[in-house]
């Protein structure tokens, strides 16, 4: 089922309404946003959160992270952070800026794809997103992380390519590929029986 929860991101369902929720989902014969979000917003309440929390931050987000690419994204944010003196902007650009580039781009990309997908493709892609990345094949990347962090602690990765401008659409395109080995499988999710066809169609 694949929904907007914008409206939802400052709210927050309990664990004990969980079973609530998905039973009252199950039953609505329906695909309309409007109407799913409404059946949400019954079971949810607004927490009280924390000055420093990023719901507080949702404009910000919302015009830094609509941006096309990770180095839009990086520049709106230095934009925004030349007109305003704001911590949690200094921190984003910092963060983003010591990640591996490769990362970058083939997260940014599996999200946009997701926001398209059900959950079960969602974990399929990631799965296979997950497998390149440990076999190492395009990029050394995952090994570099762990040696600056947990080996050698210099934290100090030497990426590979070391800059956004060097990584090309084929590279990132190569992350959503299927492996070649013929001993390789998709992942398999076991079906859930319990739910009417038309729930299981929209998982």
């Amino acid at each position: 089922m694949v929904l907007s929860f914008e409206l939802h991101f400052s709210q927050c369902i309990l664990d004990k309404k969980l079973p609530l929720l998905e039973q009252a989902l199950v039953k609505v014969n329906t695909s309309d946003p409007d109407a799913i979000s409404a059946i949400i917003s019954c079971f949810s309440h607004i927490p009280n959160l924390k000055e420093e929390s990023p719901c507080h931050k949702m404009k910000i987000i919302n015009l830094c992270f609509s941006r096309r690419t990770i180095e839009e994204i990086i520049s709106t944010l230095e934009s925004e952070a030349l007109d305003k003196k704001d911590e949690w902007i200094s921190s984003t650009i910092q963060s983003l800026k010591k990640a591996s580039p490769t990362s970058l781009k083939i997260s940014l990309r599996s999200i946009r794809e997701g926001r398209l997908q059900g959950v079960g493709s969602c974990l399929v892609r990631e799965y296979q997103m997950a497998c390149h990345v440990l076999r190492g094949e395009f990029s050394k990347d995952v090994l570099e992380g762990y040696r600056a962090i947990f080996i050698d602690r210099d934290r100090n990765p030497k990426w590979e390519p070391s800059r956004l401008e060097l990584i090309r659409d084929d590279d990132v395109d190569r992350y959503f590929s299927k492996i070649d080995d013929e001993d390789w499988e998709d992942l398999k999710l076991p079906p859930r029986l319990d739910l009417p066809r038309y729930a299981i169609a929209k998982l």
